[in-house]
Order: structure tokens, then sequence, then C-alpha cells
């Protein structure tokens, strides 16, 4: 049987049961391991240049394609992923990019293959029609795939960057005041910066006019991403931007006729030129009728004649009993002479003969003549010139006075000169009131030149200095973790080991021999220069090691002592 002391005894060196704490642990782990930390920093602090490294060589991403649907999307970078071309996906999946080095050689290649394609489906739908479609469903694939060609067709101009085209066919019927007109609606995206005139507004309404049966001009509506209606109506008698362009283009077209004629005697800086031109829109018709004063009627022409003749006999000739005897004509002999009938003048004539009765004939002639007219027509064209107003500035002559350049007014015969050639050229009318005015002013001299931009700010350097910072910075941080992270550790590693081999040789090995000899060298004698850390490692090692070999009782009674402190 065990007593209470032993059993006391026997409680007591039973182990207790303690926490387990990771530091600890961690410290105990890494205790008698004094590289090990070392390592560890070194080989994060590797990975951390290395990816500053490969963040310095990453190449510039410039946009490929931007406003990409999910279907166009897709397949683009399905065609990347088969190349292995790396890319950025941003706006959502909207926008993509690729290194800026091959950009334009997969812009020219996806463009081979028609990517993208816009999400335009075109007349292809027609290509795979089910069997037994009904007459609707037909009918609704081919107005489909008219807007999907339309939006093509639209995409390929320069400013559009994506195209859609909505359209309302026309209905046909039986009754006038039931049919209905086509129309069409058409939506575009620009592209950044980019603009369309009214010219190319009205072109892109007249290609969808021309595609669509039953489709006026009027009957076409076109805006643009940001919602302004671009069409204006061509049938208002309102300002059109047409007619503004038309104006503006008059007046350049008479300034650069004023400046072409100038300029080779006076020089393309020495004279401006600027003209108001004053035009009238109004439409104006009107039909005049003349008529030509009358002619000699020998020479005139004869439109239509008219004659009638009528012949009265005797008064007895016309009574009588009615019957068949009554009826019978007279045994009347003929007239014995006869008179023609004479023209009496004007465009009636009338002539008269006796019979026996002593009656002579009547005979009545119309004739008429043609009646000269002249019937004119004239519509006045539209934008006729009523007016124009030019100024014109010259500048002074330069000459060489006394080796120096000088400036001086031209004379008043060289102005004259000036004033008549400006006038031919511009198609001078004073009946039409147009004016001149021409003035001889120096100019305010201006360096219109661009400077040379210095060699630090061009583009070569900036992408060499980009270049260059991405690398300083990699260095910088290099250095940091050497000088804050590295070299600490080393340093505590060094000295963690030295202190660990004094306590492992005891009070005795606090000087080691190289310490111990110069302490026994003579007074003014020069100290030898003190080993570097790793060679007094090496040799305490080897010190501790001929220890160990040549007395290995203490050598144990060294780790009990451990043993026993640690308890």
């Amino acid at each position: 049987m065990t007593t209470a002391a032993q059993a006391k005894g026997a409680n007591k060196n039973l182990p207790i049961a303690t926490p387990i704490r990771p530091l600890d642990t961690l410290t105990a782990l890494l205790r008698g391991r004094p590289m090990l930390p070392l390592l560890l920093v070194g080989a994060a602090a590797v990975a951390v240049l290395v990816a500053l490294l490969l963040w310095a060589r990453e190449p510039e991403y410039r946009v490929l394609f931007s406003n990409l649907g999910e279907a166009d999307g897709g397949q683009v970078i399905s065609e990347l992923d088969k190349r292995g071309v790396p890319y950025q996906l941003g706006e959502g999946g909207h926008t993509i990019r690729v290194p800026a080095e091959r950009m334009n050689a997969l812009r020219l290649q996806l463009a081979e293959q028609g990517l993208p394609k816009g999400g335009n489906v075109g007349f292809e739908l027609l290509d795979k029609q089910a069997f037994g479609i009904s007459q609707f469903a037909e009918h609704l694939n081919y107005q489909r795939g008219l807007e999907g060609e339309l939006a093509r067709t639209i995409e390929s101009l320069g400013p559009v960057s994506r195209a859609r085209v909505h359209l309302v066919m026309a209905k046909d019927s039986v009754f006038a005041r039931d049919r209905e007109a086509a129309r069409a609606s058409v939506t575009l995206t620009l592209q950044p910066g980019r603009e369309l005139a009214q010219g190319q507004v009205s072109a892109i309404i007249h290609l969808v006019t021309s595609s669509v049966p039953e489709l006026a001009v009027d009957g076409v509506a076109v805006v643009d991403q940001n919602g302004r209606l671009l069409s204006r109506s061509h049938g208002g008698d309102g300002l059109d931007d047409s007619r503004l362009e038309y104006v503006s283009e008059i007046e350049r077209s008479y300034q650069r006729r004023i400046e072409e004629i100038l300029t080779p005697l006076l020089g393309s800086r020495n004279v401006h030129a600027r003209v108001v031109a004053q035009l009238d829109f109004s439409t104006r018709e009107s039909t005049a009728e003349r008529y030509a004063p009358n002619q000699d009627a020998k020479a005139a022409s004869v439109r239509s004649q008219q004659t009638s003749e009528r012949t009265a006999s005797g008064s007895d000739a016309s009574r009588g009993v009615p019957g068949a005897l009554t009826n019978a004509p007279p045994n009347i002999p003929p007239p014995t002479k006869a008179t023609a009938p004479t023209p009496a003048g004007g465009s009636t004539d009338s002539s008269a003969a006796k019979g026996e009765s002593g009656k002579p004939p009547q005979t009545e002639r119309m004739v008429n003549y043609e009646v000269d007219r002249d019937i004119e027509h004239v519509k006045s064209s539209l934008g006729n010139v009523q007016r124009l107003t030019a100024a014109v500035v010259v500048n002074y002559r330069t000459v060489i006075k006394d080796g120096a350049p000088t400036s001086e007014a031209l004379s008043k015969e060289e102005l004259a000169g000036i004033n008549d050639l400006v006038r031919q050229a511009m198609g001078f009318s004073e009946s039409r009131g147009d004016t001149l005015q021409v003035i001889n002013s120096p100019f305010v001299e201006e360096d219109t030149q661009l400077a040379e931009l210095p060699w630090w700010r061009t583009p070569e350097a900036y992408n060499l200095g980009t270049g260059a910072l991405r690398y300083l910075l990699v260095g910088i941080a290099a250095l940091l973790l050497w000088r804050r992270v590295i070299k600490p550790m080393q340093q505590r590693a060094s000295e963690s080991g030295r202190r660990d081999l004094m306590e492992l040789s005891g009070e005795d090995m606090e000087l080691t021999p190289m310490n111990s000899a110069a302490e026994d060298l003579l007074p003014g004698q020069p100290r030898p220069a003190l080993p570097r850390k790793s060679a007094l490692y090496e040799q305490n090692m080897e010190s501790l090691k001929r220890l160990a070999t040549e007395d290995p009782r203490l050598v144990a009674m060294i780790v009990r002592g451990w043993m026993k402190k640690h308890e």
C-alpha cells in the first residue's frame, strides 16, 4: 500500500495539462533554428520583388472595342482566347482592352471574320425557314432582315458607331382612306467627339427611303444617342440648316476667290477677306400672256373659213293648193346670166344675182385668222444672291532698309489695283447694291508656329520615364525589404546563435581563443582584426565538438541543467 506522502509525490510527478498557445508553439518551433525565419522572410521578399517586376513589365492595355453587346462580346472573347491574347474587361463587360502593340493587328484580323457584327440580324434570317411557316411570320422575318441590313449599312459610315432601325411597313386597303404609308425611325450612336452634318443626315434618310417601298422622306425620324432630333421637315417654310450651310458655302466661295487672286501678290499671311452674302430663298412663279398687234390680212394665216349661199325665187313658186301638182317643181328655165360673188371686205362677203323673179341670190363667207399670242411662265430659282458685302484687309509691305526689315504702307495706285482685282473676282454689281471696302493696315505679329517641345515633354521621353519610374519603385522596394526586414532578421539570427553557443559552452567560453590571445598581447602592440561572425561561429562549433569528444560527462551535465531549468 502507498502512503499519503507517496500518493502526493506521485501526483506531483504527473504532468499538468497546459493550454496550447499558437504563438508559444511557433516560438518553440523557431527556437534552435535561427536560420528558418531568415529563410521565410527572404522567400517572401523574393516573391514581392518578382511581383513588382511583373508589374513593371506589364504591357499597356488599350481599348479594342467598346459598347459591345453580350453576343458580340462573347464572340470576340472566344476568338481572343483561341489566339492566346491577354485581355481586360471594363464597363460591365462592354469594353475589351488588349495590349497596345497588338491592338491594330487584332482589329484587322477580327474585321476579316466579321467581328463585331453589331448584334443586327440581316437577311440571313431567311436562309433557314421552317416548313409550314405562316405568312405573318414570313412578313415579320422579312421586316427584321430589312431592319438589320439597313442598320449594318448605316454603321459602315465613319461617324456612326451603332445604329438601330425600326420600320412600320405600308398597309394596303381597297379604301383609299384606310391605306397607311410606311414609316421609319433610326437611332444612331455616334463615335466620341463626332457629329453628323445635315447633309449626312439627309443621306441616311434617302438611304432608308430608297430601300423601303412607299416610304416618304417626311416619314423618317433620325435621333442620336442623346435624344436629339437630327432630321428636319423638308416641306416647311421655316429656317433650315441646309439653307444656312448653303449661305456659308457661298460666302466661303467668294472669300476663296478674293484670297486666291491676292495671295500671289501679297502672300498668304498678308491678306484676309470676309464676305457677307444676302440670299433670297423666296419662291416666285409668274405667267404672262402677250398679244401682238394686228397684221396684214394677206400675210396672216387663216385659222377657219365658212361660206354660205342662199338663193330666193319668185313669190308664186311657193304658192298653190297643197297636193301632188303643187309639190312638183315648176317649169322654170335656168337663169341666162349669173354674177360671181366678190369679197366685200372684212371677213364676211355677200353677192347677189337677179333671176327671173328679180331677187338676186345671197352668199356669205366668214374667215377667221390666227392671232399672235406669247405665253411666258417664269419660276425664280431658289437662293438667288441679292447683295454682297466684302471687306478686305491688306498688310503693310515689308522692305529692307539699312539692312533691317521695316514695314511701309501701300501706295494709292496699288490699293486701287487691289480694289479692281477684288471687284472682278467677286463679280461686283452696282445695280445689285454690292459694297466693297479695302483697308491697308499693319498686322499684329504673332508667333503661330508651334514651339518645339523640350525633350523631357515628348511622348518618347514620357514612356521611357514611366518605365524607369516603375523599375525605380521596384528598386526602392527591394532596398527597403533589405534594410528593414532581411538585414535585421539576419543580425537577430546571428546574435541568437552566438548567445546559444555561449550558454552551451558556459562562462569559460565567453572569451574566444582570439580574444584571450588578444589580451595576452603586450601593451603597445597592435590588436589583430577580429574575425568575421561566420568564422567565429565555425570556431565555436569546432571547440564544442572537441569538448564533447574529450569530456562527454561535462556535456551531459550541461544538458541536464537545461532540462531542470525548463521544468
